[in-house]
């Protein structure tokens, strides 16, 4: 008995010892393969025991006292670029990193379009891809956590990653294309810091200190205090379910024979001429799921190669079968359809192509403008024109409607606690913002909210007035032939204004967009006038025209009106020599028409015979103002803007 009391006393006294002598623990940033940021104060930071001693060896000897919580910081001295360095912390434990860099280190943030990653634009950019041999540029990809009641010490698990052609398929579009031309310029090593999430709102990004100019937000965050409030939202409500909308009510999947057996027949099916969407072809108000059909004949041969169906987007969700065999489904309607053929799936002669399409709402169908072939080899079969289609489920109505759902990614305060604040002890170069699209539902008070993340970040960084270049949304949505309201040129308007404050700079990309695609391919322009914003903002190159023009100021002059600009670099011209285009203009009543207009040397001259006593101008105010081709000679469109601004 003494002898088992014995051994349960040294058990207990073996975890007080470890639990009181923990190791030494770093953040996730810092780690191996990490940039460290030239030319400035070093932070190295993390936990240990209380009280405990922490040595940090790196190009010379750190040491530093952990606080009562265990927390530790000791800051480097600035150091000139260069590496790779080896990093080494003692205190009850040592940890060494190894290959470090010092560069330049930017903390890029905001929604789908900087997150989005190279490989959904590989076709465009195969190129840029192969030659994409850059080991001294790196990212590190913060994982998407949201947390609205407490910020967080750390990031989740992630790790810095080099450069290469394979590993550079999941960069950021936008911050590859910045941080390669960064890098091509100075030479430097890059760090990339990625912390985006798709369909996320700029509030979610600020601290609840930086929301307390903001009365709704500010109000909403101060609730996530109250457990109370928090119990009555994230509470589990189960989705009102219509039974007859479960998938045993498909047609095409339960009859005698599923729809996209290749021993199936077609009987009384509808032609359909794709791309389209079903509401422009006699489905009317449909939500649910609609088969499309098509027999490809094919030559001798392709039952040895490797294909790929490329296939456009679709809303919403899809299953896609060649011959019977699933090649492929994605269940929202973002991403572009790619789906490979295995070798010996396709054969010599009549090949069957069988799209199982749902959609949810709006309109059904595949979007237009994409592309809707298989290739074969270097063959390509273009696969739009004629196919069968057949309704195989209609979606009823739900009996109630589905409670709200609380997603903290979505709200106050949700996503800087989680992927901003545990990263605000690093020390960067600057910052890169590219959101918007998720406020262009409430645009009003967006510039406002952009000036508060501004500020706010700056604050927390404790680096002065740091760098902040921002993309002003792209073109997106269908063309209106008329002056019109727009809630996404609400939001550029905002952008804009964010311009106010010092050492900003915005990239514009009015022309860069695609009418049918929130998600636009041309990710490279974007990136690379995202890096002459901060050659000139962040690098001093007094030089660089920073962006494309920007609106100044108004002279009325009789009956026309003046506008004259910042950023003409060269001068102003009409890109593509054409007539200015996208100018409108009213009098008192605020009715705006389509406007003559005309470069005078830095100035433009609008006016228009209807309007004789002209007092406002917009230019390119509409969600997707196409042939708006004010441009500087550097080829930087210039940024949409009105005059009669309430």
């Amino acid at each position: 008995m003494r002898y088992v009391l014995r051994l349960c006393l040294i058990a207990c006294c073996c975890l007080i010892y470890f639990s009181v002598h923990a190791d030494v623990r770093l953040p996730q940033l810092v780690s191996s393969g990490m940039v460290l940021q030239r030319d400035a104060r070093i932070n190295i930071w993390g936990w240990a025991n209380a009280d405990e001693k922490v040595n940090v060896t790196f190009r010379g000897s750190y040491h530093t006292i952990a606080d009562k919580d265990g927390r530790w910081k000791i800051v480097l001295p600035a150091m000139k670029a260069g590496g790779p360095y080896i990093m080494e912390i003692k205190a009850a434990n040592n940890i060494v990193l190894n290959d470090i860099l010092i560069g330049d280190v930017w903390f890029c943030s905001g929604q789908s379009n900087m997150v989005l990653p190279m490989d959904r634009v590989k076709e465009k950019y195969p190129n840029e891809i192969a030659s994409a041999n850059y080991p001294q540029i790196r990212n590190f990809f913060i994982k998407t956590e949201a947390d609205v009641t407490k910020i967080h010490d750390d990031l989740l698990p992630g790790k810095w990653i080099k450069a290469d052609p394979e590993s550079v398929l999941n960069f950021g579009a936008v911050s590859w294309f910045f941080a390669q031309k960064l890098y091509q310029k100075y030479h430097v090593p890059i760090g990339i810091i990625n912390s985006s999430v798709g369909g996320t709102p700029i509030q979610a990004w600020i601290s609840e200190n930086g929301l307390k100019a903001n009365v709704f937000y500010s109000h909403r965050a101060a609730w996530f205090h109250d457990p109370h409030y928090m119990d009555s939202v994230t509470k589990v409500q189960p989705e009102p379910v219509n039974p007859a909308n479960t998938p045993k009510y498909d047609k095409g999947l339960n009859g005698n024979i599923t729809w996209f057996d290749t021993a199936y027949v077609p009987h009384n099916w509808h032609h359909f001429w794709l791309p389209g969407y079903w509401a422009d072809q006699g489905i009317k108000n449909l939500n649910g799921v609609v088969w499309f059909r098509k027999e490809v004949i094919l030559p001798a041969g392709v039952e040895k190669q490797q294909a790929k169906l490329l296939f456009g987007r679709m809303i919403d969700a899809d299953q896609t079968y060649v011959n019977g065999t699933l090649v492929g489904n994605i269940t929202y309607q973002y991403p572009p359809r790619r789906y490979n053929v295995p070798v010996g799936l396709l054969k010599p002669g009549k090949n069957i192509i069988v799209v199982r399409l749902t959609n949810f709402a709006g309109k059904g169908g595949f979007v237009p403008d994409k592309a809707y072939n298989l290739k074969i080899g270097t063959q390509v079969i273009d696969l739009r024109g004629d196919w069968l289609y057949q309704v195989g489920q209609v979606f009823l109505p739900t009996d109630k409607k589905a409670s709200p759902v609380f997603t903290a990614q979505n709200e106050a305060t949700g996503l800087y606690n989680a992927m901003v604040a545990p990263a605000i002890n690093y020390t960067i170069k600057g910052m890169l913002w590219y959101q918007g699209e998720s406020n262009a539902d409430k645009p009003a008070g967006y510039g406002e909210l952009l000036t508060a993340l501004v500020t706010n970040w700056r604050q927390q960084w404790q680096q002065g007035n740091l760098p902040f270049i921002y993309a002003q949304l792209p073109n997106f949505n269908e063309v209106q032939y008329l002056p019109t309201e727009s809630n996404w040129a609400l939001i550029r308007e905002g952008q804009l204004k964010a311009l106010s404050q010092p050492n900003t700079g915005m990239a514009i990309t009015i022309d860069a967009g695609e009418w049918n695609d929130i998600h636009p391919l041309d990710k490279k322009d974007v990136g690379e006038r995202l890096a002459r914003a901060a050659e000139h903002i962040a690098y001093g190159e007094k030089g660089v025209v920073a962006s494309g023009p920007i609106f100044q100021s108004a002279l009325v002059q009789g009956n026309n009106i003046a506008i004259s600009f910042k950023n003409i670099g060269e001068g102003l011209i009409a890109h593509d020599g054409d007539e200015l285009e996208q100018f409108a203009i009213a009098g008192a009543n605020k009715k705006f028409i389509w406007a003559k207009a005309k470069i005078e040397g830095d100035k433009v001259i609008v006016w228009s015979d209807e309007v004789p006593n002209p007092l406002y101008v917009r230019y390119a105010w509409a969600d997707n103002p196409e042939e708006a081709n004010l441009y500087n000679k550097e080829g930087l469109p210039a940024s949409p803007f009105r005059t009669d601004n309430p």
